[in-house]
């Protein structure tokens, strides 16, 4: 059946506003656009056998755990790219061109470094010493092996410049630096199927929701149009279905920060995912806010399912967990139940309230019989964003695609939005934490303990 003209014509307004709205992000809002060139700020040079961040390069919390030796003979040698950047020079002693084999992640975070140094020094270029090592020349369980490290120093050998240019490859984004010789400098990435996750947030394929049924449900066998208790806007326990999941990867395997609270909650996240916290304990939902996993603390209450509403539990345990599958459900009431602790659909964006009004537009359409029910791909080797798919019996090949470009323009118009702006009267504006925008990331050990909000 066609879609009315009236709706085509809403959904084609809609496309032009999210456009024009990415045009302004890009030109007004923060980060390269557009608009004016950002001032680079003054960096420190980083001492001398110091490294960012302040512990070991196997935690979860830096490049992650070592995955094995890639050969040129294994199936993994295929994850690896080959740098050919000019503004690099690579050692390449073994004339094998090793060197400039790298993971994706590795290489953007090189380029991006190689026009740091440019900038920073010019005349100068960033110059590679060791990359993927096949040889076996570096300990068991380096990174080297993976095409996940790499030695670093300037063209011109200047070993006074590498104190700045350890704190140069912070900010290119890799995820572990050690200025550990006079000689070169060490940093090192994640793997890039744990990045993948990291940059939005999932629930694990283990975790479970309560069905409309009054039966448990594992997130895995979860499908759009399927009820799941949640928590509506007025603090009321409800029935909310599910729209479409804004990520769904059964294979992708990902690290996840589990919440254990007093009374037997627990709870599965990726770390930039939102759940609702409090710093002390109390009854009214609406003194919980959503905040990213990542700043949960020992002492800090979440919401857990009560006898007809919620009650407080306490945050007695945080430990990370590894697995394989990610799933992030999108409801109509944009919360959701796990394992009887209330989380939000949201992530990557620090404001429920704004996340949730930015999908307004697509719970409004997808009540409609074309887009509301279109069966879900029951193949568990399909996986990545349902969005991006067009759904089969949608009745308008188009649909997947309007849905994916609602998504990413609209979320990416939203964390401009949010953090060009203060306070502005949501609810959050009255709690201690303000409703700006945080940028997730891990945190480490020493952060877990008990902290005053």
């Amino acid at each position: 059946m066609p879609l009315p003209n009236w709706l085509s014509l809403a959904r084609l307004g809609l496309l032009s506003v999210c456009a024009w709205t990415w045009l302004l992000a890009g030109a007004c809002g923060p980060g390269p656009g557009i608009g004016l060139r950002p001032k680079m700020r003054k960096l420190t040079p980083m001492p001398y056998k110091h490294f960012v961040p302040n512990f070991s390069e196997n935690n979860l919390g830096a490049s992650g755990r070592a995955e094995g030796k890639i050969t040129r003979n294994s199936e993994r040698f295929n994850e690896l790219v080959c740098n050919y950047n000019p503004d690099i020079i690579f050692k390449d002693e073994e004339n094998t061109k090793a060197d400039r084999f790298m993971t994706k992640r590795c290489k953007d975070c090189l380029n991006r470094l190689a026009i740091a140094v440019m900038n920073q020094w010019p005349g100068v270029r960033l110059r590679v010493t060791e990359a993927w090592d096949e040889d076996g020349h570096h300990p068991p369980n380096s990174l080297h092996y993976e095409g996940r490290a790499v030695d670093i120093t300037t063209s011109d050998r200047d070993a006074n410049k590498y104190g700045l240019l350890a704190q140069m490859a912070v900010e290119a984004g890799f995820d572990w630096v050690h200025y550990e010789s006079k000689s070169h400098v060490h940093c090192s990435v994640k793997a890039d199927h744990s990045v993948a996750v990291e940059k939005g947030g999932c629930f694990p394929g283990w975790a479970r929701v309560s069905t409309a049924s009054g039966e448990w449900r594992n997130m895995s066998s979860l499908r759009p149009g399927e009820e799941v208790l949640a928590l509506s806007g007025s603090g009321q326990l409800v029935l909310s279905r599910v729209l479409l999941f804004l990520h769904r990867a059964p294979g992708l395997r990902a690290r996840f920060l589990t919440m254990e609270t007093e009374g037997g909650g627990r709870l599965s996240l990726t770390p930039s995912h939102l759940v609702f916290l409090a710093p002390n304990r109390t009854l009214h939902p609406a003194r919980y806010q959503a905040r990213f996993a990542s700043r949960a603390r020992l002492g800090h209450y979440v919401l857990l399912r009560g006898e007809g509403g919620v009650r407080p539990g306490r945050i007695v345990s945080l430990t990370w967990t590894e697995g394989r599958g990610v799933y992030a459900p999108l409801t109509e009431h944009g919360t959701l139940f796990v394992d009887g602790v209330l989380a939000s659909s949201y992530a990557v964006v620090e404001d429920h309230w704004l996340a949730h009004q930015a999908f307004s537009p697509l719970r409004l359409l997808m009540p409609l019989p074309q887009l509301g029910h279109a069966p879900y791909p029951t193949d568990p080797s399909v996986g990545g964003d349902w969005l991006k798919q067009t759904p089969a019996g949608s009745g308008h090949p188009g649909v997947g695609r309007f849905l994916s470009a609602w998504t990413e323009v609209g979320l990416a118009g939203t964390v401009w939005q949010t953090m060009g702006r203060r306070c502005t009267g949501t609810p959050a504006c009255s709690t201690p934490w303000g409703a700006s925008f945080w940028t997730p990331r891990a945190f480490t050990p020493k952060e877990l303990a008990p902290v005053t909000l």
